[in-house]
């Protein structure tokens, strides 16, 4: 069964790690996905990651969905209105799920410096990349599911409160994402639309396998291997987990008494009773709060 089957999705910063997976999980769930990002083949974004949006278009399809590649820098508003033209004159006006993934701010914070230190500049390309272009994704799927009395909008954030994240920039771009989906569900409320955010736990990305010399078969290798936070690896979760997770909201059809919450992973897999890809079924969230620190 395909409970998206005849669905559209926009997933939004779909070249690698939660967004892709994300992407993968809700073709196989059946829906027609449009996976944007900046980074093509023969033509990387400035994080000069090797992952394209193609490849993820690939993946959708191969996982039973149609996966559909469209070149999208997000901070730029007229390529943003372009996408909804087009995903609108395509799906007939249609649009059921937006999820907003867009990051993009791994080389521009300095996680020594205390905020008046840090780079101007650089805290507030975050804050443009991170929160402006999920502002303009939804300001204008908006009218799309509004007039089909419908939809969901995910945004992907790190963790679940509004603590510090220990530094100011990187912590104002994840809490305004969750404002952004309790505010969002509020104004949606009339119209039967839901705003929800979802974080994942300790991410093991691409990005994070690289980080730690190792590959998706043998990363329990960096377990010990003495790098920052080696230690906590062991309850690391593929991106799969969390994609598993806004597949399931998609099809949930009581998702509505969900809008405006923030939620993990690990809580998803709870109330829908799924695993990681790898068949475990990691929950950070208890394990962050046995060793002390919050999530």
């Amino acid at each position: 069964m395909k409970p998206l089957e005849g669905k559209t999705a926009v997933v939004a910063g779909a070249t690698r790690g939660a967004g892709r997976a994300i992407a993968v999980e809700l073709g196989a769930a059946g829906a027609t996905v449009y996976c944007t990002g900046r980074s093509v083949r023969g033509q990387a974004s400035d994080l000069g990651r090797p992952e394209t949006i193609e490849e993820t278009a690939e993946l959708v399809t191969a996982n039973g969905g149609r996966g559909i590649a469209v070149q999208v820098d997000h901070t730029d508003e007229e390529q943003v209105k372009r996408l909804f033209r087009r995903v609108a004159g395509e799906q007939g006006g249609k649009l059921d799920i937006l999820v907003n993934d867009i990051w993009g701010g791994e080389k521009y914070i300095d996680w020594n410096a205390p905020f008046w230190e840090h780079s101007l500049a650089n805290g507030l390309l975050v804050q443009d990349r991170a929160v402006r272009t999920h502002m303009l994704n939804s300001y204008y799927a908006a009218p799309l599911m509004v007039g089909c009395g419908s939809g969901l909008i995910v945004e992907v954030t790190d963790g679940t409160g509004y603590r510090y994240r220990g530094n100011l920039y990187y912590s104002l771009a994840k809490i305004s994402v969750i404002h952004l989906a309790q505010a969002m569900a509020a104004d949606f409320a009339p119209h039967r639309i839901a705003a929800i955010a979802v974080t994942p736990g300790f991410l093991r990305s691409e990005e994070m396998l690289d980080y730690y010399g190792v590959k998706e078969h043998n990363w329990r290798d960096a377990i010990t291997g003495g790098l920052p936070n080696a230690e906590h690896f062991g309850e690391s979760e593929t991106p799969y987990f969390l994609g598993r997770g806004v597949a399931a909201l998609a099809a949930d059809p009581e998702v509505l008494g969900l809008s405006g919450q923030v939620l993990p992973s690990w809580e998803l897999a709870k109330r829908y009773g799924f695993t990681d890809k790898d068949g475990r079924s990691p929950d950070w969230g208890s394990y962050a709060m046995k060793n002390g620190f919050p999530v």
